[in-house]
């Protein structure tokens, strides 16, 4: 039951007392089973139980135990312990000895071990085996009883042969259908992975397709776009070649301009020559006939003596100057373009023009700003009534667009001078020293006016102009106030709650006390000084006084201006430190003497008075007339002996 053909037993028959004892007998004893006289079986001692399979002799020759099991037995069963099975095949046996009782030929039975196949022959035969009266076994096929004949051992020969044949070719077609199986097996595998390659592949394909369509996408959009650059490209192209025709157009015009432009010049040159000749002809006759009639009018029953000779500016609002128009300034400076603009402050640009067959400097104020209309009016009333030769003559005003039209300066500023060097030549020590002489000349006209004296209030190098001589007038006089010559102080004007002005040339007795003397004007003016002296703009004070201390003057004066004169350097110093003391009690006064002083430190020889200074009516008294008329005006009558 459930072995092959190769592993069987044929049986008849069975033996109850064989059977009963295969299962009683203790594992310890080797019994005989003997049939008819023919050895059976043998059950060799052993440690196994019974449900154990036992141990079986095998041949010399063979691996093999042939069994004869006599069919004429007394229950017609195989004497085998109860529960004995055939390990390699499962077959118990009473499934043994159903298929002997089936079998009315000899049984074969196969028994296999761990390493061979040993074959177990069971034969049954009356007409051979019915002498026998019981069983009998042999270890050896060579051992069987001499009673078989040789015609049952060729018979069991042959069914050996043809047994061991047929197990031969059953395990040959065994391991065929095992490497039929192993070979069905790699195919099926290799079915299932070349399907599912073939999946891959295909979703590979998909893919693949998905990537081309959209790289297509993309060449296509970039060749659109390759397209679009060209084209633009060529159009820039074309436009660059436009623009390059224009530009060789441009040049050509821009040359002949230039040409014009300096044939204008030159022509320019020349009217301005001639402008500047007529214009100092007409000044000096102006100023003798408005010397002469000023003359003959405060000294006609008046009774007035010097003392009493100063002109009273501010009793009227009668105005020396012209008005123009906002057309007219526009057209002097081109419609206020860049190229005429010479500066720019915080209360508005100065231009330069041409007006009246004259050059001007226009300053034009910011409309929108309280300030500068406030500036505006102050400059006119101020200007507008004096003429000094060290101030700026006012020429006109255009209230429209809040403007004021001055004299022409060629030299620009005293700031540019001094502090732009790249574009200004330097300045000799004479011309320095010159200017010092000039400032303290204005400032003691201005300090001297009755019956109210005026400070200039924003005296700095800004606000200091050169002429073509060097000589320098003050200009910008918007925030100059008025100051009581008695009180030195102003009823109206005099405290402030933010004190005007720029450091460092603000007065810091004035930043104090919000106070506006005559001193703050001295203050400024001894900073100016130390300017022209070093050629520094601020930071300069303490490093003056060490020096001057020490005796090395010289070590901070500055070299553009040339050898100094020890004398001239030593006394500017002490003029400007004495000035730009903290303390107004410690500052020197402004007086004639001190503008006589300043003048002769730049005069190596005397220098010839101008014709213009000598009273046009009475010429004498010339020394005399020179030193009012540096710091009075021209309009002050002088008394000449």
């Amino acid at each position: 039951m459930g072995s092959t053909s190769a592993n069987c037993f044929k049986l008849k028959g069975s033996s109850s007392k064989a059977i009963l004892t295969a299962r009683n007998v203790p594992p310890s004893c080797e019994i005989w089973f003997v049939n008819k006289g023919r050895h059976i079986w043998t059950k060799e001692a052993s440690e196994f139980t019974d449900e154990c399979l036992p141990v079986l002799r095998s041949d010399e020759t063979s691996c093999r135990q042939r069994i004869w099991l006599n069919p004429h037995s007394h229950n017609d069963e195989l004497l085998l312990p109860a529960g004995f099975t055939f390990t390699g095949f499962g077959a118990s046996v009473q499934g043994i000895s159903s298929l002997c009782q089936n079998e009315p030929n000899d049984a074969v039975v196969s028994i296999d071990d761990s390493s061979d196949t040993c074959f177990t022959n069971l034969c049954s035969s009356q007409e051979h085996f019915s002498s026998a009266p019981s069983w009998h076994a042999s270890p050896f096929d060579s051992e069987f009883p001499k009673e078989i004949n040789s015609k049952d051992e060729l018979e069991q020969d042959a069914l050996c042969d043809q047994l061991r044949k047929v197990t031969l070719e059953i395990e040959r077609l065994k391991r065929d259908a095992f490497l039929e199986l192993a070979k069905r097996k790699q195919l099926e595998s290799e079915v299932a992975e070349a399907i599912n390659r073939g999946k891959a592949y295909e979703s590979a394909h998909k893919h693949e397709t998905k990537v081309r369509e959209e790289l297509e996408n993309l060449l296509r959009n970039i060749q659109l776009q390759r397209e679009k650059l060209a084209n633009q490209r060529d159009e820039a192209l074309r436009d660059l070649q436009n623009v390059m025709e224009t530009v060789t157009m441009l040049d050509s015009r821009a040359d002949e301009m230039e040409l014009l432009r300096d044939e204008a010049a030159g022509e320019l040159e020349l009217i301005q020559s001639s402008i500047k000749i007529l214009k100092e002809e007409r000044q000096k006759i102006n100023q003798q006939e408005d010397n002469g009639d000023q003359f003959e009018k405060r000294t006609s029953g008046h009774g007035l003596n010097a003392n009493q000779s100063q002109l009273n500016f501010y009793a009227d609002d009668l105005y020396y100057c012209e008005v123009f128009t906002l057309s007219d300034l526009q057209t002097a400076t081109c419609n206020f373009s860049e190229n005429f603009k010479l500066g720019q402050g915080a209360c508005g640009c100065l231009y330069k023009g041409e007006i009246m067959n004259k050059t001007v400097m226009i300053k034009k104020l910011h409309q929108h700003n309280i300030q500068s209309q406030v500036e505006f009016q102050q400059e006119v009333q101020v200007l507008s009534k004096m003429r000094h030769p060290h101030l700026m003559t006012l020429i006109g005003m255009c209230p429209e667009a809040l403007s004021l039209v001055y004299e022409y300066m060629p030299n620009g500023t005293l700031q540019d001078c001094l502090f732009s060097r790249a574009t200004a030549p330097p300045m000799t020590w004479r011309i320095r020293t010159n200017i010092a002489s000039d400032i303290s000349c204005a400032l003691l006209f201005l300090h001297s006016l009755k019956p109210k004296k005026i400070v200039h209030g924003n005296l700095k190098p800004e606000n200091i102009f050169l002429d073509y001589n060097y000589t320098c007038k003050l200009g910008n006089f918007g925030r100059c106030h008025l100051v009581e010559q008695d009180t030195e102080r102003n009823p109206f004007l005099c405290r402030y709650l933010k004190p005007q002005g720029t450091l460092p040339y603000i007065d810091p007795e004035y930043l104090m006390s919000e106070e506006l003397t005559t001193k703050s004007d001295m203050y400024s003016f001894g900073i100016t000084i130390l300017q022209l002296l070093t050629g520094k703009p601020s930071g300069f004070e303490s490093e003056v006084r060490r020096a001057m201390s020490s005796g090395n003057l010289s070590s901070i004066l500055d070299p553009s201006a040339g050898e100094w004169p020890t004398a001239v350097a030593r006394r500017l110093t002490e003029i400007g430190l004495q000035c730009i003391e903290l303390k107004a009690q410690d500052q020197p006064e402004l007086t004639p003497e001190l503008v006589k002083d300043l003048e002769q430190l730049h005069t190596i020889k005397e220098r010839p008075i101008p014709s213009f200074f000598s009273c046009p009516i009475l010429k004498a008294s010339i020394k005399r007339i020179q030193v009012v008329c540096n710091f009075v005006t021209f309009l002050v009558v002088v008394h000449c002996t």
